[in-house]
């Protein structure tokens, strides 16, 4: 039987037919990001090592102060067929905090932006009027949503309350299958960047070109083009 880190190996060398767009490496995202030669936060996903333990979304909460059903991140599963069995992998979401940003255009009020000094996008909550227009404007289903609280748009901002003390992100921090790497993706020394030099990782949704930060090891050409949503059904199977 082949155990779960050989299957996803399998589906990321193309084992598996697969439908939909055409495959879309993330090497233009990066070039792209690297060309500007300024900071840039980013973080790599290794699904071969994620366990699904769920960790990083309630860390996530904790840091952030979000109620159980607002999520800055989360791990739907998926499943796929592999020479006949059903095999289930884990798939983390979270805002992207692209380098082209369609939510940073359409902010009325200029709550949305993007941080020069290391590429974040964030949202300031005294600023924001709740419009939704940004979440509307997200190809990343769910990954904004209004918080209960304060009434204005919350997300991922790779919690900068902590990185900018050089601290990592609480999700990393707790990930207990060091499925998680974060760092500068323009310093060559870098995880990240050894990450992406070793595996080449796909972005979701590379076709809607809002250049990604949040890079995945071993995603499915399949699942890279598909629409995933943080509000996908949630189960807890390991």
């Amino acid at each position: 039987m082949l155990d779960r880190r050989r299957t996803l190996k399998l589906l990321a060398g193309g084992a598996i037919a697969t439908t939909g767009m055409m495959f879309i490496p993330a090497d233009p995202v990066i070039a792209d990001i690297r060309r500007q030669g300024k900071k840039r936060l980013a973080m790599v996903i290794d699904l071969g090592r994620c366990n699904g333990c769920k960790a990083c979304v309630v860390s996530c909460g904790i840091e952030n102060g979000n109620l159980p059903d607002e999520h800055r991140t989360q791990v739907p599963q998926h499943s796929v067929d592999l020479n006949g069995k059903q095999y289930v992998f884990n798939l983390p979401l979270l805002c992207n905090n692209c380098d082209k940003p369609s939510c940073v255009s359409v902010c009325p009020t200029g709550a949305t932006f993007k941080r020069e000094q290391d590429g974040i996008v964030v949202v300031d909550s005294q600023l924001c009027i709740g419009c939704n227009y940004c979440i509307q404007a997200c190809p990343y289903d769910g990954v904004r949503f209004t918080h209960s609280a304060t009434g204005t748009v919350d997300k991922c901002n790779f919690c900068i309350q902590r990185t900018s003390r050089g601290l990592l992100p609480a999700c990393v921090e707790t990930c207990t299958g060091g499925a998680r790497v974060f760092g500068d993706i323009n310093d060559p020394e870098s995880e990240v960047s050894r990450l992406i030099r070793q595996h080449r990782p796909l972005v979701l949704q590379a076709g809607k070109q809002t250049s990604p930060n949040v890079f995945y090891i071993g995603l499915t050409q399949d699942e890279s083009n598909r629409a995933n949503s943080i509000n996908s059904p949630q189960t807890w199977q390991r």
